[in-house]
């Protein structure tokens, strides 16, 4: 799936230096499943074909307001 396909749901949080790229992001699909961008988290071991992301609590709270949740 590329990047294109999916509706960003958060904007840049971080800040004028943030761009589209390289920022935390949340993002819905076509089937309405999230995918979200962040950096990688070691807090345990994921399941095999599973990672872990950390994103800041704005961003959630955002995503969550875009959804109209």
């Amino acid at each position: 799936m590329a990047r294109e396909d999916l509706t960003r749901l958060t904007g840049t949080v971080n800040g004028p230096n943030c761009d589209d790229d390289d920022c935390p992001n949340v993002y819905r699909t076509a089937s309405g499943s999230i995918v979200v961008q962040g950096s990688v988290s070691d807090a345990f071991r994921a399941p095999e074909g599973e990672a872990l992301v950390e994103i800041p609590e704005s961003v959630l709270k955002e995503a969550v307001r875009a959804l109209g949740w």
